[in-house]
């Protein structure tokens, strides 16, 4: 009687197991979990910023969109903005191509080098270009001091040079992707009709990445639109949409126009993402089982002036971020040019604060990008209810929504009192939380894309051994994803770090980071100090990278590629 008493206890506790954690149950567990965060941490502050937009003394209505866009100041700022952004367009994806074209279908020394010295912006805050270029041509700059030039860097043609150089390592990437696929067939059969390099090239090799190419452009104009850093250090009187926001909310407080200025931003960097979206999935589509890739033969000319290019490419990204390296260790920049390290004492208000809170807040982030971005690819990519297409696209929105927009959103939703989470407002969790939703859709993209390339045979002899979905997912799923997580931490913590106007408005003097003292330092006139900000950032960063990529190669993980 004991024995069948026991029996019938076990049955009825793994009915109950059975009941409280069956596969449906976890699944929609998960699903409405990582669904109910983004619409908190990410629709609602989207939705703030909409409705103080319409929001006037007199009720809703359109009064503030009247004001604005009845004030000639405004359309000057728009016509500034997509001014600088087309030319910016046409120069990077142009000076991009080229150089992708250069490592993926030339003979060049030193490739690996070329790769990583243009992915170097990545490193570092978008100010940094302007903070080189200033010290190269600025007014004290090397050039115009030291070689009696008279090179006025400031203004229209200072943000495109600058926002050129941060955009770049974006725009190398989409298009170096779109020229490594190629079908070698197509390239014989032109050469045996006996059509030349250019008529090939024209013909076959740019029409095959027109889609790469388009991607390449919407994502260039996207970023450089949005960009806040490098106009507020170089532009000048050269002002933009992205400083209106800043100096509406700082410096009038006025955020119901800034609150218009940012839905102005959002609904073309929104456009850009689709359409490029749309792009990306027809490259896709050109590719066939059939397809043999594409062996480069060595040419002499094209070689020598490819490589020329690249060399050139290569000294300009360089010499920005070394003349802000050697700023950092000389005395008064460009006056005292004596060696010195004081600079790394930090003696300037906050010290050193500011830098060790941007690390435990990236390293906070990358541990909850992971877990956040992680769970969400697999509720998509995982578990099938009614609630994963909308999950799947609320979980790539934020890649269309421009940082400081969102950082307004954030301060309109937790600056509420009436907000049962005001208690965030202020706080390390806010601007944590900030950044993992601000960084959520690259990373949720890259954690799908490994696991769609997971069979789902694992999945099915698990389950046919009896296997949970929790155990498939902690046995089987997550040992073989674990190398793609690992990157995408390395993800959130880099971004983070360089992350500049998506936290502009959530710091406070208890909750500095090193990337605003950047802007703070350079704003007030202390080059040298700014200087060595950006250094330690950039150290820090590579550093991350460096260790991770030691962590995979010790582990057998080396096909995984941190940045994406």
């Amino acid at each position: 009687m004991s024995s069948a008493g026991v029996s019938v206890s076990a049955t009825t506790g793994a009915g109950l197991k059975r009941g409280l954690f069956s596969d449906n149950f976890m699944s929609w567990a998960v699903t409405i979990g990582v669904t109910a965060l983004i619409l908190i941490f990410l629709v609602m502050p989207l939705w703030a910023i909409l409705v103080l937009g319409f929001s006037t003394p007199a009720g809703f209505g359109l009064g503030n969109f009247i004001s604005t866009f009845t004030a000639a100041r405004f359309w000057t700022l728009v016509l500034n903005s997509l001014g600088m952004a087309l030319t910016c367009t046409i120069l990077v994806t142009s000076m991009a191509y080229a150089y992708a074209y250069t490592l993926q279908r030339a003979h060049v020394p030193f490739k690996s080098l070329l790769r990583m010295a243009a992915l170097i912006p990545l490193f570092a805050p978008s100010l940094v270009q302007a903070q080189g270029l200033v010290l190269l041509l600025g007014r004290n700059g090397i050039l115009n001091r030291w070689m009696g030039m008279d090179i006025d860097i400031y203004g229209f043609w200072g943000v495109v040079i600058a926002n050129a150089l941060y955009a770049f390592p974006y725009a190398f990437l989409i298009l170096s992707a779109a020229l490594a696929v190629s079908d070698a067939r197509l390239h014989e059969s032109a050469e045996v009709l006996g059509a030349g390099p250019w008529r090939i090239f024209r013909t076959q090799t740019l029409p095959a990445t027109r889609y790469g190419l388009a991607a390449a452009c919407f994502v260039v104009f996207n970023l450089v639109l949005t960009d806040f850093g490098n106009p507020m250090v170089i532009g000048g009187d050269f002002n933009v949409l992205a400083t209106e926001v800043y100096n509406q909310v700082i410096g009038q407080a006025q955020f119901g126009l800034g609150a218009v200025i940012g839905i102005v931003l959002l609904l073309p960097a929104i456009f850009a993402k689709i359409v490029e979206k749309r792009l990306t999935k027809q490259q896709q589509a050109l590719l066939t089982s059939q397809a043999r890739p594409m062996v480069v033969r060595p040419s002499r000319k094209r070689d020598l002036f490819l490589g020329i290019y690249a060399y050139v490419i290569l000294a300009l990204i360089l010499s920005v971020i070394l003349v802000v390296v050697l700023a950092s260790f000389v005395k008064l920049w460009p006056y005292n040019m004596t060696f010195t390290l004081q600079h790394y004492q930090f003696d300037v208000q906050n010290g050193t604060a500011p830098l060790w809170n941007s690390v435990k807040i990236s390293l906070a982030t990358a541990v909850l990008g992971v877990a956040i971005a992680g769970m969400t690819a697999i509720a998509v990519q995982k578990f099938k209810n009614p609630l994963t297409g909308p999950l799947a696209f609320l979980a790539i929105l934020p890649s269309a929504v421009p940082g400081m927009v969102l950082g307004l959103g954030y301060v309109l939703a937790f600056n509420n009192p009436s907000n049962p989470l005001h208690f965030l407002y202020g706080s390390f969790a806010l601007i944590i939380i900030l950044s993992v939703y601000y960084n959520h859709a690259h990373a949720f993209l890259i954690s799908s894309t490994s696991l769609k390339q997971i069979s789902g045979s694992f999945d099915e002899a698990s389950t046919m051994l009896g296997g949970s979905v929790v155990t498939t997912l902690r046995k089987v799923t997550l040992p073989l994803l674990w190398p793609t997580l690992l990157g995408v931490g390395v993800l959130f913590f880099m971004r983070t770090m360089v992350s500049l106007s998506a936290v502009i408005f959530l710091t406070t003097p208890s909750t500095q980071v090193a990337s605003i003292s950047v802007l703070q330092l350079s704003d007030r006139g202390a080059v040298n100090q700014a200087a060595a900000f950006s250094v330690c950032i950039m150290l820090i960063v590579i550093a991350a990278l460096l260790i991770v990529r030691g962590i995979l190669w010790a582990f057998g993980a080396k096909h995984v590629t941190l940045i994406r």
